[in-house]
This record gives structure tokens, sequence and C-alpha cells, in this order.
């Protein structure tokens, strides 16, 4: 009798890296959703500091606050590159306090 070439996997060996596979996927793909929700998150709110801060450059620089919050995203002394975009496309709001609200979390059903 010739002896056997055993090249290849077993079907066992094959179902355990299938398996460890599996596990591993389980554990990563919730973060990485996660992770992109932070990041919207986090963008949105970066958006609503530097819209308040520019209003109060624009008291600073002509005294009065300014009307609605178009003056300042319209103009291009504020925003040369275009007026900052909600990731969840929402509208920003400037309220009566001359201040852009932070959206709540269930604005973006969170």
């Amino acid at each position: 009798m010739r002896g056997r070439n055993n090249c290849g996997f077993t079907l066992v060996e094959l179902l355990v890296v299938v398996l460890i596979l599996g596990a591993l996927a389980f554990v990563a793909i919730p973060r990485i959703g996660q992770s992109a929700t932070t990041a919207k998150v986090n963008a949105c709110d970066t958006n609503v500091d530097l819209l308040n801060a520019q209003i109060e450059l624009y008291y600073a620089t002509t005294g009065e606050w300014p009307s609605t919050l178009g003056t300042i995203t319209g103009n291009e002394d504020y925003f040369p590159d275009g007026a900052p975009e909600c990731p969840y496309s929402e509208d920003y709001v400037m309220g009566t306090n001359h201040r852009v609200s932070e959206h709540t979390a269930t604005a973006h059903g969170l």
C-alpha cells in the first residue's frame, strides 16, 4: 500500500475556523455601527459650536446680534466654504437667546 498524502483541511478544522470568524463578526459589527452613530453626533455638536462661535464673532465685529442664522451662514466672511450641514439633514435653528441649540437625541432617533 502506498501512503496517503494528506493535503488539506478536515471538516472539523474548517468548522472551527468558521465559528471563530462568526464570533469575531458578532462582536465587531455592532461596534462599527455604534462608531458611525457617535461620529454623526460629534459632527453635529461641532457644527453647533462653530455656528455659535461665528454668531459671537458677528456680534463682536458689528456690535449687534444677527437677525437670522442666514445672516451668518450666507456670509462668506464667516463661512467661506459654505455653512455646515447637519449629518442628520436637519436644519440648525437660532433661538431668541442668539444661540443654536444642540439637537436632542430623540430628534436623531437615538
